[in-house]
């Protein structure tokens, strides 16, 4: 069995300063660590219990079926402040039939994201036994 100690999504984007003006500027996410020097220097952001890389570069944009999930405290809170900061929304908050609220944007190579609110009475809430 493997024993993950970190994890960590790796985007090679298009354009790496357009990709870490969003991702540092625009989604305010905090700077885990930076490496290298130059324009495809990465930058290591923290995503919660994981982390984002995002270094060097490509030619062509990430997969469409790749995702990003994020889940955030006060969905209707970020919606307004990305809003604000001039992210484009592709879908604003709305509870989902199985009980998440649920918002969608996108990165500068399309890449959707997910951010999500796990209401108080979820079921991903609850523990039993604890």
């Amino acid at each position: 069995m493997v024993h993950v100690l970190s994890s960590r999504i790796l985007l090679r984007p298009t354009d790496p300063d357009r990709s870490r003006a969003f991702y540092g500027g625009r989604l305010g996410l905090p700077v885990y660590r930076e490496f290298g020097t130059g324009p495809e220097r990465g930058t290591v952001y923290f995503l919660g219990g994981g982390f984002l890389e995002v270094a060097g570069r490509s030619d062509i944009p990430p997969s469409p079926a790749l995702k990003l999930w994020l889940q955030v405290a006060d969905v209707t809170g970020a919606y307004e402040e990305l809003r604000a900061a001039g992210v484009e929304v592709i879908r604003p908050p709305v509870t989902e039939p199985w009980g998440l609220v649920e918002m969608w944007i996108a990165d500068p190579d399309g890449t959707e994201i997910v951010l999500v609110e796990v209401p108080a009475d979820h079921p991903l809430r609850y523990r039993p036994g604890i």
